[in-house]
Order: structure tokens, then sequence, then C-alpha cells
């Protein structure tokens, strides 16, 4: 067998999963004896720690050891037998790496059952059983050792009830403890305490029959032990991800919740009931905190009999599960019910009765939004903020201006208010919540001195309510040890290459702006030139200029090619060109589907003409059209030939794989690391780059993308699902180095990395503090990679003073008088109500102006008439759809494998698409019913009564109220009806 670096592996990954259950089964003192790789003084360590602190922590203290250090050939298995030698054989078992022994679900479950009836009927115990009546019997069933049996009989010099309670911790620790015990104890007379722990008469079996009474009438321990296929082959290599998934799910269902001193002082306010903010960095454990802030009280409310219920509130869908699975279920499952609740969840019971039903909800905020809005609307089933007693608030920096988080929170300071007031008027209050914070960074927004930075932090604390924002100050060197500060790199390059493919584009590009009589006002490449462009196409848009709208929209894809350019490989710029252009070109050659096709026979049935050509139409091109495709397919040989010279490569690339291949060289086996990057598209690119190059797998780099759910760019987006896989992976070491957009930068569960590279990405203070926490490994390395003048680097030295003005500003508030901050708190509170009140009336103002019929919808790129505002019906409060045949004639479904993704009640399936070739939104199916839900931003909205023309990006923007849709409708127009 082996006992190589696998078995090690192993051995770590099995004492992960299941460290709570081996920490109840080994008594520490016994297990030292037999391990002689320990040195002396680490051995004295743990022994100080059981003696001062218990056997638990000094078992906890052993098993971190182990865990983190390095230690001769052959310690595991050293370590297995130590623990079978010191009557620990149930411990052995689970981390045994050479044996596919593990203990069964059904096994863990009957122990946990037996567990808490001896528990409960302990008491009883103590105070009728005699510990030397049943000491000898135990040692000779081997229930206990002989140390156990000395260690009880001391305990006994006390009195016999502190005998019966050391007799019972330790038997616990012991395999088919509880069939054993009972058989010990109907021989030894003590046939009420069986039938107490059974619900069995002994008096009533033949006492000379050799069956054990558990296995006829309880749930005993006794099981055919066989071998467990998750666990691999003899190496101690682990099977698949579901297989481990599985062997994760059999960890401890109750597993141990404490808080290290440092988490438990930011925690003591919460603990004392008050709103707090808690600012603790990435990886240094808020989510536990919120896990312990959330049992303590529940159980307050539980023994006060007064009702308790919380809600996490979190904004974005994976973290619901990962919060789910990885922290409150675990760690509270035991007492309390609880249910992981976002838009893609498949649960079929309303919101309001999911409230009712659990203990602790964990949600995306726009659930509960959504709810408050129903609420407002005078809706019977619905929630209030009254129905919490406690709100965590995951990320609580985003809780500012429009966000989700403070719409939610200005309902909380309205009803606050209001409730001042009640209690003038000795009026009965509406009881609000508790609200608890959490954040790695609140940053200093847009603030250019440190009274602005200052006043940024007052403003979410009053957004949230907060009586202080909580930070480390007595424990700041635990705090240290426990968050490695990144070693920060720049890698800078002077990128002075020659590059011809850049200037074909260049000149492409120029031609296109002659062509239509565009004047930039910004270099090309660059983002201001993208706003540019996108300003120039907006405005054409609105006056009917098909020419500059095309051109623009042209030019734009272009200047992404030259971002893409200037970040990854030529070849990807060009494949984004060609991509777009054959889109363009499959667009120009669609299925018509319009009335002039159709016949009338003399019953007045309307059928369908074939064309000559057969059902294939092409579109017709104008001038503009037809100049701006000739132009890409004149030029695309020579550009792909450009492409695909080596000569000319982005330098920025050499200096990232030069970079990766001297830190995983440097880390070895251990390495792990994450490359940010700004687009979905250079994400994707950059896992490309790497798998297609060897010197990456030579120094064991296996790398993968990690994007966002959301249907946004032309890359295909990840599921979920994908994403998790993604992430597991990672955790496990399958993949070691993620190349990922800002969706890892905060919130999610990702392991700790060596190796945090920045690849051409400037970002804002808390992005960069939410990512350099990532590298939280020992000697750890937070790297920038970008070119010379590119602004990163400047951008970085803005963001380090940003995050200084930021710690100034935290301090400054912390120290407030305190009547000073309540006034000031109160202020901005007030400033925020009064600013959304005229909001709204200007908002209702609109809407009383603006009837949906007074508006029309064209496409923004032929500009013909698509539909009037009083077509528009919604779903669900979201989805913008219109029913109307006449509509129906007008567009094209075109078949979208991207966009084939499933929700919790609808599904989209391909795009529908203007007879021009513009897309207009996605074919969604829902009910039942084929709805075409429609994009605003694929329009131009005219106003009749004052002419204007407008685009938009979100139907949010749009102050008009569109009635929901009525099935009952239109329900005939069903394919299948």
């Amino acid at each position: 067998m082996s006992r190589g670096p696998s078995a090690d592996k192993s051995f770590r990954y099995l004492l992960s999963c299941f460290r709570a259950r081996v920490k109840e089964s080994i008594q520490v003192e016994p297990v030292l004896d037999h391990l002689t790789f320990l040195p002396a003084e680490t051995k004295e360590r743990i022994l100080h720690r059981a003696a001062t602190s218990g056997n638990l922590a000094a078992v906890d203290l052993l098993l971190s050891t182990l865990e983190n250090g390095y230690w001769q050939p052959g310690w595991t298995q050293e370590f297995v037998e130590a623990l079978r030698r010191a009557g620990s054989g149930l411990a052995a078992r689970y981390v045994d790496p050479a044996l596919a022994d593990l203990p069964s679900p059904s096994f863990e479950a009957a122990h946990d059952e037996c567990l808490q009836l001896l528990t409960l009927l302990q008491p009883t115990l103590v105070n009728k059983l005699l510990v030397r009546d049943v000491l000898d019997a135990c040692v000779g069933e081997e229930l206990l050792t002989v140390e156990d049996r000395n260690r009880i009989s001391a305990a006994e010099t006390n009195g016999n009830e502190s005998g019966v309670r050391e007799l019972l911790r330790r038997i616990v620790q012991k395999e088919k403890w509880f069939s054993t015990f009972l058989n010990i104890l109907r021989q030894a007379g003590y046939n009420e305490l069986v039938l107490n722990l059974t619900g069995v008469d002994c008096s009533k079996i033949n006492t000379e029959s050799d069956t054990s009474l558990a296995e006829g009438s309880v749930s005993c321990l006794d099981e055919s032990l066989g071998h467990n296929s998750n666990m691999g082959s003899d190496s101690g290599t682990m099977g698949s991800d579901s297989d481990e998934r599985k062997v994760a799910e059999r960890a401890s269902p109750v597993p141990e919740l404490q808080l290290r001193p440092y988490q438990m002082e930011v925690a003591q306010p919460a603990l004392e009931g008050k709103n707090i903010i808690i600012c603790l960095p990435t990886g240094s454990g808020k989510t536990r905190v919120a896990v312990y802030i959330t049992k303590d009280h529940l159980d307050k409310k539980k023994q006060a009999s007064q009702p308790g219920k919380v809600i996490v509130l979190v904004n974005k869908v994976i973290l619901v599960e990962q919060l789910f699975r990885k922290e409150f279920n675990p760690f509270l499952k035991k007492w309390y019910r609880i249910i992981g609740l976002s838009g893609d969840s498949q649960l079929k019971i309303s919101f309001p009765e999911v409230v009712k039903s659990y203990d602790v909800i964990i949600s995306t905020a726009q659930i509960l939004e959504n709810s408050l809005l129903n609420q407002e609307n005078g809706e019977d089933t619905c929630v209030q903020l009254s129905d919490f007693s406690l709100i965590i608030i995951d990320e609580c920096h985003h809780t500012h201006k429009e966000a989700v988080y403070n719409n939610i929170m200005r309902r909380y300071l309205k009803q606050k208010l209001k409730n001042n007031t009640f209690k003038k008027e000795n009026k009965p209050v509406i009881p609000l919540p508790q609200i608890i914070g959490l954040t790695a960074s609140p940053g200093v927004g847009g603030a250019k001195n440190q009274a602005e930075a200052v006043k940024h932090i007052l403003n979410i604390c009053a957004n949230l309510d907060a009586v202080t924002i909580e930070t480390v100050k007595e424990n700041v060197e635990q705090l240290k040890q426990q968050i490695k500060e990144p070693c920060k790199k720049f890698a800078i390059t002077d990128d002075n290459r020659e590059d011809p493919f850049k200037k074909k584009l260049l000149e492409i590009m120029t031609n296109i702006q002659t062509y239509c009589e565009m004047i930039p006002k910004s270099d090309f490449g660059t983002q201001q030139y993208e706003q540019w462009v996108i300003q120039m196409e907006k405005k054409a848009a609105k006056e009917g200029n098909h020419k500059g709208r095309v051109c623009a929209d042209h030019l734009r894809k272009y200047n992404e090619a030259l971002q893409i350019n200037d970040t990854i490989r030529m070849i990807d710029a060009y494949n984004h060109l060609e991509t777009f252009y054959n889109d363009e070109k499959e667009k120009r050659f669609a299925v018509l589907e319009d009335s002039s096709d159709e016949s009338c026979d003399d019953d007045g049935n309307c059928h369908e003409k074939e064309h000559e050509d057969g059902l294939k139409k092409p579109l017709k091109l104008d001038d503009t059209d037809t100049f701006l495709m000739n132009l890409f397919f004149e030029n695309k040989i020579m550009l792909k030939k450009l492409a695909k010279n080596p000569n000319y490569e982005n330098e920025k690339l050499t200096k990232l794989r030069n970079t990766i291949l001297e830190q995983f060289t440097k880390a070895e086996e251990s390495a792990r690391g994450i490359i940010f990057t700004k687009t979905r598209q250079s994400t994707y690119a950059l896992s490309q780059w790497i798998s297609e190059n060897e010197k990456f797998a030579e120094v064991g780099v296996r790398a993968h993308h990690l994007i966002g759910a959301g249907h946004s760019s032309e890359v295909k987006p990840m599921t979920q699902n994908e994403q998790k896989e993604v992430i597991s992976k990672f955790r496990t070491g399958k993949i070691n180095l993620l190349i990922a957009t800002t969706v890892a930068e905060e919130g999610l569960d990702i392991k700790e990395c060596n190796v945090i590279i920045c690849y051409g990405l400037i970002t804002n203070e808390i992005a960069m503090i939410q990512a350099r926490g990532r590298a939280r490994a020992d000697d750890s390395t937070y790297i920038l990679v970008t070119t010379s003048g590119s602004g990163v680097i400047e951008r970085e030295l803005v963001n380090d003073f940003r995050e200084k003005m930021m710690h100034k500003a935290i301090h400054y508030v912390q120290n407030m008088k305190p009547e000073d901050y309540a006034h000031k708190i109160l202020e901005l509170q007030v400033q925020s109500i009064l600013e959304k009140k005229m909001k709204t009336k200007r908002s209702i103002a609109k809407h009383c102006k603006d009837k949906p019929s007074l508006i029309t919808f064209h496409c923004k790129n032929c500009s013909v008439l698509a539909f009037s505002g009083e077509h528009i019906h919604m779903i669900e409060k979201m989805h913008h759809v219109n029913m109307t045949p006449e509509f129906k004639r007008l567009y094209i479904v075109r078949e979208n494998k991207a966009l084939k993704s499933k929700c919790a009640d609808y599904q989209t399936n391909a795009e529908i698409i203007c007879k021009c070739g513009q897309a207009w939104g996605t074919m969604m199916v829902h009910k039942g019913l084929d709805l075409p839900c429609l994009k605003i931003k694929n329009f131009v909205v005219v106003f009749k009564n004052n002419a204007l023309k407008k685009q938009y990006k979100k139907w949010v923007e749009l102050p008009i109220t569109f009635p929901d849709l009525d099935y009952s409708e239109y329900c005939w127009f069903s394919d299948e009806d």
C-alpha cells in the first residue's frame, strides 16, 4: 500500500470532511502516548490545552497541528494505529486513507439518535446507576480501556454521580457502544434503565438468548461493515466529484460552533441586540460570525417564549446555496428549520408560506423586495419586515442609492421614524428586526478627501441604521495570524511591438468613419471611444438615421476587437469580428413570415406560399449594409493571416506567461491561483490560451474559466451548476488556476490562494481589497500585470490611498461622540427618505401623464413601427411581453443555443429578430405559453404627445406602468391549442 503524498492528501481530505465526528471520538492523552513523530514540546502544548480547556479543545489543537504540519513518511498510518491502540477505533475508521471502511450514513444516523437519547436520560442514569456495578463489564466487553477505567475510578472519588458522567462521556466514543451498554445494563439487573432507553421490558425477554436487545428493539449500531466505494484505491486517490460530495455530506450533522476571540469581539454588540455593521477582511470568517449571532438570537427568543425569525439577504444567486450548505444548515439544522431561496429555486410554495414555515431563510434580496412591493400594492398574502426578528445583509456595502438592499432598508427607516412618533403619542409601535451588515470593505464611494470618506461611511451606517461599524481592535495580532497579507508586485511591460493587425483594424475604422462622416473625440481602442460610439448610435436611432446607427454599431465591434487585441491574442480579436459578421450574414437569410407570403382560398383559409428558392429568402441589403459587409469580407483573409503570425503577439501575454510559470514552479504541488480579468471574452480566451500551451501543463497548471450567469455577451454564460462544479473542483485541487471576471471577487467560497493576478484590470478600492483578500495562503503574492501608460498602476496607487482613507474614516466614525453620531445618522436617514419621496412623486407624475397608449416602440435599426405601449403586458413584475397577432407577423424566431436556460417558472430557448436582422428579445415559455419577451434596449421609444424619442437600457428606466398579463385572454395563442 502506498504511504506517500497521496495517502497524506487523502488523510487531510478525510479529516476536513469528518473533523467534528473524529473530535468527539478521541481521548487525546492516550493517543499522544503512541505518536513518536510529534516533538515533545508539541505534545506538552496539547496536554496543557487539555488541562486548561478540556479534551475537545486539546483534540482540536492536535488535529490542526497534524493538518498544518509536514511530518515524516508514514505518519498517517502511525496516527491511525495510535487511535486504535488508545481505544478510538471509530475515529480511526474515519481517517484511515488506506481502507474503504467508512461508517455508513445509517450507522451515523443511529449513533446520533442514540446519543441524543442518552443525553435526554442522563439525569436518570446519574441518579440510578452505580459505577462499580458496570465498570468491569465495560472493560471486559472492550467498551472501555484500562486507562478509561482508571480515569472513571478517579472521578468516582468525587462521588458516584461524577463517575457515571465520566463513564457515559467515554463509552459514547466507542464503536457499537449502545447495544453493548444495553446488554451490560441488562446483565447487571438494571432492567428499568433498559426500559427507559429502549421501551422494551427486559423481564419479558429470554435472558438465555444471545440476541442483543438492540438487534430487535432499537436502531442499534451493530452493522455489517463493508467497503465504501467512495474511498477509491489503496493509494488514497479520491473518486469523482459526486463521490466527494457524498463524502462531504457524511460530515457531522452538528459541527461545533465556536468563534475565535477576534470574531467574538466584533459580534458582541450584535449579541446584545444592537444594529451593527461587521467589517472583517475576506477569509476571516464573517459568515461564521453571522451563524453564531443567528443561533444566539433564536435561542434567546425561544427562552423568552418570543417569536424569532431570521432572514439572510445576499446579492448573488450562487451565494444562497453556498451559505445554506456550507454554513447555516450544518451548524443550525439540529435546532431550527432552514431553507435557501432564490429565483432559480424550484420550490413551489409562495415566499410568504416559506416565511411562515422556516426559522432561517437565506434568500436573494430581490425576493424579499418583490414581496414587500406586493404588500404595498394591497395583496392579501405578503411579507412585512415585522415578520422577521433579525435581518442579516451580506456584502452590505451595496446598501446605497437605488440598490435593492437600500430599497428594503428605506422601508425599515420609514417605519422606525413612524415608531418614534407613535411613542410620543403613546400608541403601539410596529416591531422592527435587528439589522446586521457584513462587509470586507465599505469603501469610500467617490470621495476625493477625508471628509467625503467619513460622510460615505456615515451614509452606509445610516442606511443600515447601525449604532456602530465594528472592526477588530483588541485582537489585531490574532487576526493578522489568520489573514496573511500578500506580497504585492507589479509586472509591467512596455508594449512597443510592431502590430500590423492593429494597423489594419484602424484603417478599416477610419474608412467607416469617413463613409458616415463621423469625427471621434477620442483615440481608437479606448473606453472613451466606446462611450462616444454608443452615444452616436443612440442619437442616430432617435433621428431615424439608419446609416449612422449601423456604422456606429460596427465601429463599436471594431473597437472591442482593438481592446481584445490589447489584452489577449490577435486571433481572439479576429474571432470576435468574424463571429459578429457571420451572425450578421446569417440574419440576412432568414425565414420570412409576413402576410405578403400568404394566399387565401375561396373558403377564407390562408396558406403560406413557398419562395422559388425554397423557404429561404435573402433580406434586402441597403447601401450601408453592403458597404460594411464587403469591407470586412474583403479584408478577412489579410486580417486572419496577420492574427496568426506569432511574431506580432501581445507582450503582455508574455509577461503573464512568465508570471504564471514562475509562481507555479515556486509553489509546486500546493499552488493555487486566480487571474482576474475584465471581460467574459478575455476570461474564456485566456483559459483556451493556457490549455493550448504545453509549458503550463509541465508545471502542473490546471486552468478553467469562471464567469457569471447573465446573458449579456456573446460568450455563453455559465449556469449556476457549472459555476458550482468549477468552484468545487478548484477547492479540491482538480483545478488550481481560475480565470475569472469580478464574479469571484466577493462572497464566493473559494479556497485560499498562493497567487492572485489582476490582468490589465482597473478596479476601485473595494474590488482591490476583495481580490487581494483571496491571496490568503502562506507566502502568497498579489500581482498586477499591465502595460506602462495604461493607467492601471496609477489607479492601484489611488486605491491604496483610498483604502487608507477608508480605515481612517471608520476610525473617525467609531470615535465620534454618541450624541453627535446619533444626530448625524438621523439627519442622513431623514434626507434619504425625503429624496426617495421626491423621486417617487416625480415618477407618479410621469405615470399619470404618460399612459402606455401614448408611446410607440420602433426598431432601433430600421425604425419600423413595432407596437404601441398599450400592447405591452408584464409577467411577475419584470418580463415585458407582446402577445398581439399583429406583432407576431413582424418578427422571426431564431434558435439560439446560448439562451437555452431554465429558471423557476420559465425558460428561454430562442431569440426574436426584426426582418431587418435586429434582435428584439427572446422567446420564453411560461405556464405553457410561448411568449415574445422584449428587451427595451433594442427599440426607440417615441412619445406621441411631444414627439420625444428616447432609448433606454432597462425597462425600469421607462416611467410607464404596464398591466399584468391576463392568461385567460391570451391562452388561445398557444401552439398546442
